[in-house]
């Protein structure tokens, strides 16, 4: 299949999602018409149990809809085999999840370099990709700590480092910032605003109001659906200080890091 590049990255037509039958059947989606253009940074927010973690699950190729089409850069996911999915998923999208999920077992370098894994790169090859992206984050001195000796803040930039380690197009965010004080939270907003200026389209679920600063669009659900879809006027600026330079680090920036 070719990638239509004039095409939106994500446009979804009449998108439905059921859960259960009969009696019992719940409708979690509800008639879902949206497109996403490469490179916006997009907030979806909503009371719990609006539908916005399946609908992130959906576009992220990791469950389906039951009805309506939904295009990724133009081809319909639903004439794509299992096999084009999951390389789709390894090769252009990068997940963060609230919770981490990093692999306990493995230090910070190798859970770094685990997509790669899964795209045939030898051992030397992912090690090399997963410290380069590391020391983006000045993560380099981390390398070999195991998860359970980094702190929140750490913990979840070794999750984006592992989500962005094999360049993806795409960024999913599920609650980045969830599990996190407001001074890590904003460390880690300050990384994926930074990676949106480098031109990824960014799609994250908060409940934080205060996160949207960062979005270039915002959108609000209710019961399954969207219920306002807000462009802003002007691109966001974050409500901390300026992103810190790579390099030689300040004091100050030495003390942030270690959130």
């Amino acid at each position: 299949m070719t990638i239509d590049a004039t095409a939106p990255v994500i446009a979804l037509d009449g998108l439905t999602k059921r859960y259960g039958m009969g009696e019992v059947e719940h409708t979690v989606l509800d008639n879902i018409n949206l497109t996403i253009q490469k490179g916006e940074f997009v907030a979806i927010m909503g009371p719990s149990g609006c539908g916005k973690t399946t609908l992130l699950n959906i576009l992220g190729l990791l469950d389906h809809a039951d009805d309506g089409e939904y295009l990724l850069d133009g081809i319909p996911v639903n004439t794509m085999s299992s096999s084009h999915r999951a390389r789709i998923r390894s090769d252009q999208i990068g997940f963060v999840f609230q919770s981490f999920n990093l692999v306990s077992r493995m230090n910070v370098i190798e859970n770094v370099a685990l997509p790669l894994t899964y795209q045939g790169y030898p051992t030397t090859k992912r090690l090399q990709a997963a410290s380069k992206v590391l020391a983006t984050f000045h993560l380099s001195e981390r390398e070999y700590y195991m998860p359970w000796q980094l702190s929140g803040g750490q913990t979840q930039r070794v999750a984006i480092a592992r989500a962005l380690v094999n360049n993806p197009a795409i960024v999913l965010a599920d609650e980045p910032t969830g599990n996190l004080d407001s001074r890590s939270s904003h460390v880690i907003m300050e990384e994926l605003a930074d990676i949106h200026r480098h031109g990824n389209t960014i799609i994250m679920v908060t409940h934080n109001p205060a996160l949207t600063s960062y979005a270039s669009r915002v959108i609000h659900m209710i019961d399954g659906r969207i219920d306002t879809d807000t462009q802003l006027p002007r691109p966001a600026k974050p409500a901390v200080a300026p992103k810190r330079k790579l390099g030689k680090k300040s004091k100050k920036s030495q003390k942030v890091e270690t959130a």
